[in-house]
């Protein structure tokens, strides 16, 4: 295709993929109660060969040529890079003060028992070709499971803890800082195994070595270095133009560093909003980024996932028998993980009922992980299929399970407000 047809086609898609998102993401607000990210999530999936590719092929093939994957997957990276820039900026240590020791004991719980059942049921799994690399070793699939099954959206985990009124309560500041320790340990995992798939141990030593200088130095002088723009901020009035350049040139540098870095461009955008200036420079900066990314770039990483979704794989009682495991071992494994934690820890039933089920979404951070599997080659299009269904599944019944083992009973008590505080995104 010519670049000229190229720009054609992409309007056609921004134009079909935002109209998409809108009706799904409404739909399920509507009906569901569920985020407007959600119904972006299944938006993402219709659009792909599971169903849009099923009903009308030749439409879907006009509309999604595999000629403009790679304007797609451009801009599914730089959405994703700001979302977890945006992430980091509303990363808040203070959240683990006062829960520190249950929220250790629930994280921890909820990444060691995922990652058991994953050490257990892969070796199952690498024996159906076409679900791992036929090069990934056993100890790279199990751990790449493992992280999977353990991730916690932690954005999504914040949004239905606002949404429910829960912000300020002992069991949203639990909740908020096991997930947020619990992402780190995934990513963590993660990281090591791109550093270590298909390059050797040099590669991968060089790919981790190079990822923990780049978060030491921003550990150590990130905050020093970007004080300054929340002083500029504060002697202009607001985030200016030449203010937000320069925020934005910074993340690209911290996305590259960890693109070439042999890890993953997420890392970078992470790391850089953690150690941005918080209070009302990262609310002024969260203002500005925050819609064109939620409302215009999201949608094309769910579109750009959903492509590569084919349903119509898992076509066999053997894969719909392994889809049926893998969903039932992460809802049950991470879900009972942290209930049993947070009872040890000293908390009532249903608050640790509650911590379970709100701890099992997984939403957009898995997304993530499995597009890196994906495109890295560490899984296939069938598994990749069958994690994506996990993903969807586990992020749409958090709410709902969280309000019949908690929320209806802690509004009766007095204890939430009547109603949820609703956000589009």
């Amino acid at each position: 295709m010519t670049p000229q047809e190229l720009s054609i086609v992409f309007f056609a898609q921004l134009a079909v993929i935002l109209v998409a998102c809108r009706i799904c993401g409404w739909l399920g607000s509507r009906f569901l109660g569920q985020p407007q990210v959600v119904g972006e999530m299944i938006a993402g999936v219709c659009l792909g060969p599971s169903l849009f590719g099923l009903i009308a092929p030749e439409w879907q093939s006009l509309i999604f040529p595999k000629e403009s994957q790679p304007i797609l997957f451009v801009g599914a990276q730089l959405a994703v890079g700001l979302y977890m820039f945006i992430v980091g900026l509303n990363f808040d240590v203070s959240h683990f003060v006062s829960k520190a020791r249950s929220a250790a004991a629930v994280s921890i719980s909820g990444i060691a028992v995922p990652f058991l059942c994953a050490i257990l049921l892969t070796p199952w799994l690498l024996q159906t070709p076409g679900l791992f690399h036929e090069k990934l070793a056993t100890w790279e699939a199990q751990l790449f499971m493992g992280a999977c099954i353990a991730i916690t959206a932690f954005p999504m985990l914040a949004r239905i803890i606002h949404e429910k009124g829960l912000s300020k309560s002992p069991l949203g500041t639990l909740a908020l800082s096991a997930g947020a320790i619990d992402d780190a340990g995934a990513w963590c995992v993660l990281a090591i195994v791109l550093a270590s798939f298909g390059g050797g141990a040099m590669v991968a030593v060089a790919a981790i070595g190079g990822a923990f200088a780049f978060a030491l130095f921003m550990g150590l002088f990130g905050r020093k270095l970007t004080a300054p723009l929340a002083v500029r901020m504060e002697a202009e009035g607001g985030i200016s133009e030449v203010t937000l350049a320069m925020v934005l040139i910074a993340f690209a540098l911290c996305a590259f560093a960890m693109d070439i870095a042999g890890i993953h461009a997420v890392f970078g955008g992470f790391v850089l909003g953690a150690v941005m200036p918080k209070g009302k420079f990262a609310e002024a900066l969260r203002a500005k980024l925050e819609p064109m990314t939620a409302v215009l770039l999201l949608p094309l990483f769910f579109t750009y996932s959903g492509l590569h979704t084919q349903l119509t794989l898992v076509n066999s009682w053997h894969l719909l028998l392994i889809a049926l495991i893998i969903l039932l071992v992460s809802i049950f494994a991470k879900g009972l993980a942290c209930y049993a934690a947070a009872r040890v820890t000293g908390e009532d039933n249903r608050t640790a009922m509650g911590i379970g089920a709100l701890m099992n979404a997984r939403g957009l951070m898995e997304l993530i992980i499995l597009n890196i599997g994906l495109q890295r080659g560490i899984i296939e299009p069938a598994l990749f299929s069958i994690m994506v269904v996990m993903a969807i599944v586990t992020t749409l019944m958090a709410g709902p399970l969280f309000e019949l083992v908690y929320g209806r009973h802690a509004r009766a008590a007095g204890l939430l407000p009547a109603t949820g505080t609703r956000g589009s995104h």
